[in-house]
Protein backbone atom coordinates (compact mmCIF):
# COMPACT_ATOMS: atom_id res chain seq x y z
CA UNK A 1 0.00 0.00 0.00
CA UNK A 2 1.18 3.28 -1.06
CA UNK A 3 1.53 6.02 1.84
CA UNK A 4 1.23 8.59 -0.49
CA UNK A 5 -2.13 10.77 -0.20
CA UNK A 6 -5.47 9.32 -2.15
CA UNK A 7 -6.83 11.59 -4.54
CA UNK A 8 -10.59 10.41 -6.71
CA UNK A 9 -11.47 12.62 -9.38
CA UNK A 10 -15.46 11.35 -9.93
CA UNK A 11 -15.96 12.30 -13.43
CA UNK A 12 -12.89 11.47 -15.89
CA UNK A 13 -14.24 14.27 -18.68
CA UNK A 14 -11.78 17.04 -19.74
CA UNK A 15 -12.07 18.42 -16.83
CA UNK A 16 -11.71 15.56 -14.55
CA UNK A 17 -8.71 14.04 -16.70
CA UNK A 18 -7.03 17.68 -17.13
CA UNK A 19 -6.93 17.31 -12.95
CA UNK A 20 -5.68 13.96 -12.89
CA UNK A 21 -2.82 15.41 -15.02
CA UNK A 22 -1.79 18.38 -13.35
CA UNK A 23 -1.96 16.59 -9.50
CA UNK A 24 0.17 13.88 -11.16
CA UNK A 25 2.09 15.95 -12.66
CA UNK A 26 2.98 17.57 -9.40
CA UNK A 27 3.38 14.04 -7.38
CA UNK A 28 0.46 15.39 -4.69
CA UNK A 29 -0.67 12.02 -4.59
CA UNK A 30 -2.08 8.70 -5.98
CA UNK A 31 -5.16 9.44 -8.30
CA UNK A 32 -7.98 7.69 -9.18
CA UNK A 33 -10.07 8.60 -11.95
CA UNK A 34 -13.59 7.06 -11.95
CA UNK A 35 -16.28 6.99 -14.40
CA UNK A 36 -19.55 5.37 -15.40
CA UNK A 37 -17.98 4.83 -18.78
CA UNK A 38 -16.71 1.55 -19.14
CA UNK A 39 -12.96 1.82 -20.55
CA UNK A 40 -12.71 5.56 -20.42
CA UNK A 41 -11.46 6.46 -17.07
CA UNK A 42 -9.12 3.20 -17.21
CA UNK A 43 -7.90 4.56 -20.90
CA UNK A 44 -6.96 8.02 -20.08
CA UNK A 45 -5.42 6.46 -16.24
CA UNK A 46 -3.50 4.31 -18.09
CA UNK A 47 -2.13 7.05 -20.88
CA UNK A 48 -1.55 9.42 -18.03
CA UNK A 49 0.76 6.61 -16.25
CA UNK A 50 2.95 6.16 -19.35
CA UNK A 51 4.07 9.55 -19.56
CA UNK A 52 5.16 9.11 -15.91
CA UNK A 53 8.81 8.06 -17.16
CA UNK A 54 9.36 10.89 -19.62
CA UNK A 55 7.78 13.88 -16.57
CA UNK A 56 9.29 12.11 -13.82
CA UNK A 57 6.28 11.77 -11.57
CA UNK A 58 6.32 8.91 -9.04
CA UNK A 59 2.81 8.16 -8.43
CA UNK A 60 -0.08 5.86 -9.41
CA UNK A 61 -3.08 7.08 -11.65
CA UNK A 62 -6.05 4.23 -11.59
CA UNK A 63 -9.06 4.46 -13.88
CA UNK A 64 -12.35 2.43 -12.64
CA UNK A 65 -16.21 2.20 -12.83
CA UNK A 66 -16.23 0.82 -9.46
CA UNK A 67 -16.39 3.32 -6.09
CA UNK A 68 -14.69 0.82 -4.15
CA UNK A 69 -11.85 1.44 -5.96
CA UNK A 70 -11.93 5.13 -4.04
CA UNK A 71 -12.40 4.11 -0.53
CA UNK A 72 -10.69 6.06 2.16
CA UNK A 73 -9.42 8.78 -0.50
CA UNK A 74 -8.22 11.87 1.20
CA UNK A 75 -9.29 14.31 -1.12
CA UNK A 76 -12.60 13.62 -3.82
CA UNK A 77 -13.03 16.17 -6.75
CA UNK A 78 -16.45 16.11 -8.84
CA UNK A 79 -16.74 16.63 -12.02
CA UNK A 80 -19.35 14.52 -13.12
CA UNK A 81 -22.23 16.14 -14.80
CA UNK A 82 -23.16 17.85 -18.06
CA UNK A 83 -20.81 20.62 -19.38
CA UNK A 84 -22.43 23.77 -20.63
CA UNK A 85 -23.33 24.29 -24.92
CA UNK A 86 -23.50 27.54 -26.47
CA UNK A 87 -26.62 29.29 -25.33
CA UNK A 88 -26.59 27.64 -22.37
CA UNK A 89 -26.31 29.56 -18.97
CA UNK A 90 -24.50 27.25 -16.07
CA UNK A 91 -28.18 27.87 -14.04
CA UNK A 92 -29.46 25.52 -16.88
CA UNK A 93 -28.18 22.92 -15.89
CA UNK A 94 -29.67 22.41 -12.94
CA UNK A 95 -32.03 19.62 -12.62
CA UNK A 96 -29.78 17.25 -14.70
CA UNK A 97 -26.58 17.61 -12.33
CA UNK A 98 -28.48 18.11 -9.10
CA UNK A 99 -29.19 14.35 -9.62
CA UNK A 100 -26.01 13.08 -10.49
CA UNK A 101 -24.04 15.05 -7.55
CA UNK A 102 -26.54 13.59 -5.51
CA UNK A 103 -25.59 10.04 -6.50
CA UNK A 104 -22.09 10.77 -6.91
CA UNK A 105 -21.94 12.35 -3.38
CA UNK A 106 -24.03 9.48 -1.48
CA UNK A 107 -21.31 6.62 -3.17
CA UNK A 108 -18.16 9.17 -2.10
CA UNK A 109 -19.65 9.78 1.31
CA UNK A 110 -20.51 6.16 1.93
CA UNK A 111 -16.26 4.88 0.89
CA UNK A 112 -14.77 7.77 1.97
CA UNK A 113 -16.85 9.08 5.25
CA UNK A 114 -13.29 11.62 5.92
CA UNK A 115 -12.35 12.92 2.67
CA UNK A 116 -12.69 16.57 2.06
CA UNK A 117 -14.73 16.97 -1.32
CA UNK A 118 -14.36 20.12 -4.03
CA UNK A 119 -17.17 20.06 -6.48
CA UNK A 120 -16.52 21.77 -9.69
CA UNK A 121 -19.84 20.73 -11.86
CA UNK A 122 -22.30 23.70 -12.12
CA UNK A 123 -24.27 25.61 -11.41
CA UNK A 124 -21.09 25.22 -8.65
CA UNK A 125 -22.83 27.01 -5.67
CA UNK A 126 -26.04 24.68 -5.57
CA UNK A 127 -24.15 21.89 -6.76
CA UNK A 128 -21.95 22.28 -3.07
CA UNK A 129 -24.94 22.86 -1.44
CA UNK A 130 -26.59 19.27 -2.84
CA UNK A 131 -23.62 17.71 -2.51
CA UNK A 132 -23.36 19.12 1.59
CA UNK A 133 -27.02 17.91 2.17
CA UNK A 134 -26.26 14.58 0.99
CA UNK A 135 -23.20 13.65 2.74
CA UNK A 136 -23.61 15.26 6.00
CA UNK A 137 -20.09 15.91 6.17
CA UNK A 138 -18.75 19.62 8.60
CA UNK A 139 -19.43 22.11 6.53
CA UNK A 140 -15.09 23.27 6.55
CA UNK A 141 -14.93 19.62 4.73
CA UNK A 142 -17.22 20.21 1.68
CA UNK A 143 -15.87 23.24 -0.59
CA UNK A 144 -16.98 24.58 -4.86
CA UNK A 145 -13.92 25.04 -7.02
CA UNK A 146 -15.21 28.19 -8.34
CA UNK A 147 -13.40 31.57 -7.18
CA UNK A 148 -9.80 29.91 -7.83
CA UNK A 149 -10.83 29.92 -11.70
CA UNK A 150 -12.83 33.44 -11.75
CA UNK A 151 -9.61 35.05 -9.98
CA UNK A 152 -7.19 33.13 -12.92
CA UNK A 153 -8.81 34.64 -15.25
CA UNK A 154 -9.30 38.08 -14.33
CA UNK A 155 -5.84 37.80 -13.34
CA UNK A 156 -4.98 36.85 -17.21
CA UNK A 157 -6.77 39.38 -18.43
CA UNK A 158 -5.00 42.08 -15.81
CA UNK A 159 -1.37 40.69 -17.12
CA UNK A 160 -2.30 40.61 -20.57
CA UNK A 161 -3.79 44.32 -20.59
CA UNK A 162 -1.19 45.87 -18.63
CA UNK A 163 1.96 43.90 -19.96
CA UNK A 164 3.19 42.47 -17.17
CA UNK A 165 4.03 38.88 -15.47
CA UNK A 166 1.02 36.86 -14.46
CA UNK A 167 3.28 35.57 -10.79
CA UNK A 168 2.98 39.25 -10.05
CA UNK A 169 -0.84 39.65 -10.37
CA UNK A 170 -3.53 38.51 -7.74
CA UNK A 171 -7.22 39.40 -7.90
CA UNK A 172 -10.39 38.54 -5.49
CA UNK A 173 -13.46 37.18 -7.14
CA UNK A 174 -16.28 37.17 -4.75
CA UNK A 175 -19.91 35.67 -4.80
CA UNK A 176 -21.98 32.71 -6.91
CA UNK A 177 -19.97 30.89 -10.09
CA UNK A 178 -21.91 32.95 -12.64
CA UNK A 179 -22.89 36.13 -14.14
CA UNK A 180 -23.48 37.83 -10.53
CA UNK A 181 -20.07 37.30 -9.55
CA UNK A 182 -17.82 39.91 -8.05
CA UNK A 183 -14.46 40.88 -9.36
CA UNK A 184 -13.12 42.97 -6.94
CA UNK A 185 -10.53 45.44 -8.41
CA UNK A 186 -9.59 47.55 -4.93
CA UNK A 187 -8.76 44.04 -3.68
CA UNK A 188 -6.41 43.18 -6.60
CA UNK A 189 -2.70 44.37 -7.35
CA UNK A 190 0.34 44.01 -9.07
CA UNK A 191 3.05 42.95 -6.96
CA UNK A 192 0.94 44.80 -4.36
CA UNK A 193 0.18 48.39 -6.43
CA UNK A 194 -3.98 48.48 -6.99
CA UNK A 195 -5.13 48.01 -10.43
CA UNK A 196 -7.33 51.05 -9.67
CA UNK A 197 -3.56 53.38 -10.44
CA UNK A 198 -2.78 51.15 -13.31
CA UNK A 199 -5.30 51.53 -15.33
CA UNK A 200 -8.20 53.82 -16.14
CA UNK A 201 -12.02 53.23 -14.66
CA UNK A 202 -13.66 51.79 -18.13
CA UNK A 203 -10.57 49.49 -18.51
CA UNK A 204 -11.02 48.05 -15.31
CA UNK A 205 -14.99 47.79 -15.72
CA UNK A 206 -14.18 45.44 -19.21
CA UNK A 207 -11.77 43.75 -17.72
CA UNK A 208 -14.54 42.57 -14.87
CA UNK A 209 -17.53 41.56 -17.16
CA UNK A 210 -14.60 39.54 -19.68
CA UNK A 211 -14.20 37.92 -16.31
CA UNK A 212 -17.95 37.38 -15.45
CA UNK A 213 -17.61 35.78 -19.24
CA UNK A 214 -15.22 34.02 -18.83
CA UNK A 215 -15.94 30.40 -19.19
CA UNK A 216 -19.25 31.44 -21.83
CA UNK A 217 -16.09 33.11 -24.12
CA UNK A 218 -14.63 29.85 -23.73
CA UNK A 219 -17.90 27.46 -24.55
CA UNK A 220 -18.42 30.07 -27.65
CA UNK A 221 -15.50 29.06 -28.87
CA UNK A 222 -15.01 25.44 -28.51
CA UNK A 223 -18.95 24.58 -29.89
CA UNK A 224 -18.60 21.42 -28.03
CA UNK A 225 -18.10 21.97 -23.96
CA UNK A 226 -16.62 24.12 -21.69
CA UNK A 227 -13.05 24.85 -20.14
CA UNK A 228 -10.95 22.45 -18.98
CA UNK A 229 -6.88 23.60 -18.55
CA UNK A 230 -7.76 26.27 -16.00
CA UNK A 231 -10.28 24.45 -13.79
CA UNK A 232 -8.23 21.88 -13.24
CA UNK A 233 -5.54 23.80 -12.99
CA UNK A 234 -7.43 25.84 -10.07
CA UNK A 235 -8.94 22.13 -8.72
CA UNK A 236 -4.78 21.08 -8.47
CA UNK A 237 -3.79 24.76 -6.51
CA UNK A 238 -6.91 23.61 -4.06
CA UNK A 239 -5.48 20.03 -3.84
CA UNK A 240 -2.21 21.33 -3.09
CA UNK A 241 -3.24 23.46 0.13
CA UNK A 242 -4.94 21.41 1.37
CA UNK A 243 -2.82 18.00 1.38
CA UNK A 244 0.52 20.18 2.33
CA UNK A 245 -1.40 21.90 4.78
CA UNK A 246 -0.11 25.71 3.41
CA UNK A 247 -3.24 27.79 4.77
CA UNK A 248 -3.40 29.42 1.40
CA UNK A 249 -5.75 32.11 1.37
CA UNK A 250 -7.79 31.49 -1.99
CA UNK A 251 -11.68 32.26 -3.25
CA UNK A 252 -13.44 29.29 -3.13
CA UNK A 253 -17.43 28.46 -2.38
CA UNK A 254 -17.49 28.30 1.47
CA UNK A 255 -20.56 28.15 3.56
CA UNK A 256 -20.94 31.16 5.28
CA UNK A 257 -23.77 31.63 8.26
CA UNK A 258 -23.02 34.98 9.81
CA UNK A 259 -20.06 36.02 7.93
CA UNK A 260 -21.08 38.35 5.22
CA UNK A 261 -24.76 37.82 6.53
CA UNK A 262 -25.29 34.99 4.14
CA UNK A 263 -26.93 32.97 6.63
CA UNK A 264 -26.24 29.42 5.62
CA UNK A 265 -25.37 29.45 2.76
CA UNK A 266 -22.35 28.37 0.04
CA UNK A 267 -20.73 31.07 -1.48
CA UNK A 268 -17.26 32.54 -2.95
CA UNK A 269 -15.39 34.42 -0.60
CA UNK A 270 -11.96 34.20 0.15
CA UNK A 271 -10.87 31.38 2.80
CA UNK A 272 -7.87 29.79 4.51
CA UNK A 273 -7.55 26.37 2.82
CA UNK A 274 -5.26 24.38 4.72
CA UNK A 275 -5.59 20.48 6.16
CA UNK A 276 -8.69 20.80 7.42
CA UNK A 277 -10.10 22.13 4.14
CA UNK A 278 -11.92 25.88 4.86
CA UNK A 279 -9.81 26.48 7.99
CA UNK A 280 -11.29 30.14 8.29
CA UNK A 281 -13.52 32.33 6.13
CA UNK A 282 -11.76 35.79 5.69
CA UNK A 283 -14.51 38.99 5.97
CA UNK A 284 -13.35 41.57 3.47
CA UNK A 285 -14.62 45.01 4.26
CA UNK A 286 -16.46 46.06 1.18
CA UNK A 287 -18.09 49.64 0.21
CA UNK A 288 -21.19 49.97 -0.49
CA UNK A 289 -21.24 49.26 -4.25
CA UNK A 290 -19.31 45.74 -3.37
CA UNK A 291 -21.37 44.75 -0.60
CA UNK A 292 -24.41 45.81 -3.20
CA UNK A 293 -23.34 43.78 -6.06
CA UNK A 294 -21.89 40.79 -3.70
CA UNK A 295 -25.95 40.81 -1.79
CA UNK A 296 -27.32 40.25 -5.09
CA UNK A 297 -25.22 37.70 -6.23
CA UNK A 298 -25.84 35.85 -2.73
CA UNK A 299 -29.58 36.46 -3.16
CA UNK A 300 -29.15 34.52 -6.90
CA UNK A 301 -27.46 31.80 -5.27
CA UNK A 302 -30.60 31.10 -2.91
CA UNK A 303 -32.91 31.24 -5.91
CA UNK A 304 -30.57 28.23 -7.41
CA UNK A 305 -30.92 26.42 -3.92
CA UNK A 306 -33.97 26.87 -3.98
CA UNK A 307 -34.57 25.21 -7.45
CA UNK A 308 -32.25 22.07 -6.19
CA UNK A 309 -34.25 21.38 -2.89
CA UNK A 310 -36.99 19.44 -4.77
CA UNK A 311 -34.02 16.99 -6.63
CA UNK A 312 -33.01 16.26 -2.92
Amino acid sequence: MSSRPKISIIGAGNVGATTAHWIASKELGDVVLLDIVDGMPQGKSLDLLESAPVEGFDVDVKGTNNYEDTKNSDIVVVTSGVPRKPGMSRDDLISINSKIVREVTENVAKHSPNCILIIVTNPLDAMVFVASKVSNFPHHRVIGMAGVLDSTRFRTFIAKELDVSVEDVDAMVLGGHGDSMVPLPRYSTVNGIPITELMDHGRITALAERTRKGGEEIVNLLKTGSAFYAPGAAVTEMVEAILKDKKRILPCAAYCDKEYDVNGYFVGVPVKLGRKGVEKVIELKLNKEESEMFQKSVEHVKSLVATTEKFL
